[in-house]
């Protein structure tokens, strides 16, 4: 069985935030959601979450989860941070990998290859260590005959350790059985005055234990977040992998740099992603779709053969062969048909329309049910909030929305009828049946001479007053 504790009961001083570590967003969610999912795409089901300052907020960020929390009340250090998952895992059988909140590159690949190493070589213990030019702040890892003999802190170590660039990455893997007891003979004799979790490598030496170390030469994806410079940079190495995976898969994607795809993006064949397009959350693109510029997806279904410009789509759904945009506003489960036309300065909420509709140009279509072949004019609009209650509205196929209508929910247009280019209707309009609702024209011949004459002469008078 494998378990996983992470480590996120730090504030993360240098971040000059309240907010903890692991709750920032890198790309489209915190840092502790990637590393969850990192551990679970790697086949770490039980996972042991310790958390301490404003802890509520990264059970928050996890809610969605199946892990479990544990809570370090004084942050005295790693050691006692891992101790506070006691109640958690102890007696239990099975290997544990410690992982910190703060590393979001480490891939299931890797951590796979930890656990192999760890129980292929029979170790109580295994490190995980990779190489860096310039080990300045990370423990180094000090070896004899080769074999692992302890973890040196930067802030403990002499100028001779100091001079060794294997580093500690902060994951180790250990028996479960064996954790928890040898947790309890770590002191605080540091220059930080912190139980460090890494002295367990002496210890169980001492013991009679067999540790090892598993050396990775993939140096990035260890890298960790101590400020918001190196969230940047973690984050720009993460933009870099997703967008050369679907380049690979056959995405074009043009002026890559431009483009953000989140972690979890699906993208079909043939897609093309213009400038300046953001993909987020569990999105899906099909195939042949063209999505952007200048576009949003969030959480959101894009069909086949569509096209989305200049637009904003979240947690809606798109269907095939349809246009979104430009200047378009989907949102809050709006569905959209196959060979529908959502076009410019359009907003669609909480709304389902059926197939070849047409929405072209400024409107509002909100809480609403609309059928087939619909079109709804220029201007038009669903009244759907009174101030205290939201209304729906429904159109039935083949119904012709004129320009400029205000239709005031709750009201059913059934299909075939007609609404007059600047009609406001509150009444039920029946299938078939033409509804008009203006006020009567009124022209006064030669009118406009009069308006022009008046503006003069108050033009003169203001003159003559100076």
């Amino acid at each position: 069985m494998k378990h996983a504790i992470i480590l996120s009961a730090g504030k993360g001083t240098r971040m000059n935030s309240e907010l903890p570590k692991g709750a920032f967003m890198l790309i489209d969610k915190p840092m502790v959601v990637h590393a969850v999912d990192n551990l679970l795409n790697a086949g770490v089901l039980d996972i042991n979450v310790v958390v301490g300052h404003l802890s509520e907020v990264i059970i928050e960020v996890l809610k969605d989860k199946e892990v479990s929390f544990s809570h370090q009340a004084v942050q005295s250090g790693t050691g006692s941070a891992v101790k506070c998952a006691k109640d958690h895992l102890y007696g239990k059988g099975g290997e544990t990998i410690i992982v910190p909140s703060d590393m979001p590159l480490i891939t299931p690949e890797i951590i796979s290859k930890l656990f192999e190493y760890h129980k292929g070589n029979n170790n109580d213990l295994t490190v995980l260590s990779t190489y860096l030019d310039n080990p300045f702040s990370y423990g180094r890892i000090v070896r004899d005959n080769g074999n692992i003999k302890a973890i040196v802190e930067e802030k403990d170590a002499s100028d001779e350790i100091k001079a060794i660039k294997e580093i500690n990455s902060g994951v180790m893997v250990v028996s479960n059985k064996l954790l928890f007891d040898e947790l309890d003979k770590l002191n605080n004799n540091n220059a930080k005055g912190e139980y460090y979790l890494t002295d367990l490598v002496m210890i169980m030496n001492n013991d009679g234990y067999k540790v090892g170390c598993y050396t990775t030469l993939d140096s990035e994806s260890l890298h960790g977040v101590n400020d918001r410079l190196m969230l940047s940079e973690v984050e720009e190495i993460l933009e870099d992998r997703i967008r050369n995976k679907h380049l690979l898969n056959g995405t074009t994607i043009k002026s890559p740099k431009s483009v953000i795809i989140g972690c979890d993006v699906q993208i079909g064949k043939d897609v093309t992603i213009e400038p300046n397009t953001v993909i987020y959350g569990k999105s899906t693109i099909g195939d042949y779709s063209i999505i952007g510029p200048n576009t949003e997806i969030d959480g959101s279904i894009i069909g086949k053969d569509t096209r989305i410009r200049h637009s904003l789509v979240k947690s809606s759904k798109v269907g095939d062969n349809t246009t979104v945009g430009p200047f378009a506003h989907l949102r809050d489960n709006a569905e959209i048909g196959d060979f529908n036309r959502i076009g410019n300065f359009v907003e669609v909420k909480n709304s389902k329309t059926g197939n070849t509709t047409k929405a072209s140009h400024l409107g509002y279509i909100g809480d609403a049910e609309i059928g087939s072949n619909v079109n709804f004019g220029c201007g038009a609009i669903t009244v759907n909030y009174d101030g205290k209650n939201k209304w729906k509205t429904v159109i039935e196929d083949n119904a012709f929305i004129g320009s400029n209508s205000n239709l005031i929910a709750p009201i059913k247009i059934e299909k075939d009828a007609y609404i007059a280019c600047g009609t406001t209707v509150n009444k039920n309009v029946p299938e078939g049946a033409l509804a008009i609702g203006r006020s009567p024209q009124v022209t006064k011949e030669g009118y406009a001479e009069k308006i022009k004459a008046r503006a003069r002469q108050k033009a003169k008078e203001k003159e003559e007053d100076k």
